[in-house]
């Protein structure tokens, strides 16, 4: 099989670890659903100025939030031709040299591909990414030969950082709190955006492009093509999500989980490889800082208080020592 050389060596490190796959239990007796369309709100009721309309939208997202986890949104505020941009600029990125991408340095040094801490194939990513904090993202520098690239996706940002902003507040007042209470805690400095690339797999339909996984911020705004692939876990049986260009999908993290006290859910949700297309998608993660404590909007809590930073160094040494993120359940009262 050709390996385009602007794609990682994706098969080279599937290959070893599939010599270890004896080790590696890849059963899975979770039956698969058709494909579904996710809930669809039109935020242009937030901004209508008829209060029925608003309060309607309100409820469509906190209903969609707590039932599913996951919904799609429209008349979201962020200008189509900027996303399109964004993606001709990201595609450009990712069809540079393999080499190019791991060595040069690009956008803070924030390449990734596969997985380094996998073990055996249940845990490897068949893809790749740049994944950059939005306190890097202006800086010119790190752009390299990608002049065009800063610009749009300065204004990308900018653009999902309101949407998100907007979209937590509004979960934040369905739990009768102000948004203070919360939007003093979400800080740019730990935020960040990841530009996905999965390249087409012919290997096998079973691998992951991503492997199954929850957020583990806030709130996950997605913008992906055409392709499909994303699935998520409803009512103990994988859905995989019809695929709609002209909406951005919106997830509910762990934190926000926590913080509500379980009303909203953080839904575990994977990729798995397309054997003919490529895919493409982006993803946008509002976060606090490391040192903003999460507790619950109500008692009794069901979680211990933690900082983002203690969370994100438990997943860390999770997925060293046992291969896999174990989330919320280590900090159960």
């Amino acid at each position: 099989m050709m390996i385009e050389s602007w794609n990682p060596p994706l098969l080279h490190d599937y290959s070893k670890l599939s010599r270890l796959q004896s080790n590696c239990d890849r059963s899975n007796d979770v039956l698969m659903m058709e494909e579904l369309e996710l809930p669809m709100i039109d935020l242009n009721g937030l901004k209508s100025g008829d209060e029925r309309e608003m309060v309607r939208c309100e409820n469509a997202i906190a209903k969609a939030s707590s039932e599913w986890g996951f919904f799609q949104v429209v008349n979201h505020g962020v200008s189509l031709d900027l996303l399109r941009k964004m993606r001709k600029e990201q595609m450009k990125l990712f069809k540079a040299p393999f080499e190019m991408k791991a060595t040069c340095g690009l956008l803070n040094n924030s390449y990734r591909w596969g997985n380094s801490t996998a073990t055996c194939p249940k845990q490897f990513n068949w893809s790749e990414a740049f994944h950059i904090p939005l306190t890097k993202i202006s800086e010119a520098a790190s752009y390299g030969e990608f002049t065009t690239l800063r610009e749009v996706m300065v204004e990308y940002a900018t653009s999902m950082q309101d949407l998100a902003k907007s979209l937590a507040s509004v979960l934040v007042r369905k739990l009768d709190h102000k948004d203070s209470e919360i939007g003093e805690i979400f800080n740019e400095n730990s935020c960040f955006l990841r530009l996905n690339h999965y390249p087409s797999c012919q290997i096998s339909q079973e691998i992951f492009g991503l492997v199954p996984h929850t957020d583990s911020d806030f709130l996950t705004i997605l913008h992906q093509d055409e392709v499909g692939g994303l699935q998520l876990m409803k009512d103990s049986k994988w859905v995989a999500v019809k695929p709609n260009q002209n909406a951005l999908i919106v997830n509910i993290g762990d934190l926000f989980q926590a913080w509500s006290n379980d009303v909203y859910k953080s839904v575990e949700h994977k990729v798995m490889a397309n054997g003919k297309k490529e895919r493409f998608s982006i993803a946008y993660f509002l976060c606090p800082s490391y040192d903003s404590i999460i507790g619950s909007c109500k008692e009794p809590s069901i979680y211990k208080k933690f900082t983002f930073g203690e969370y994100r160094y438990q997943i860390q040494q999770d997925v060293k020592l046992i291969g896999h993120k174990v989330g919320l359940s280590r900090f159960l009262q």
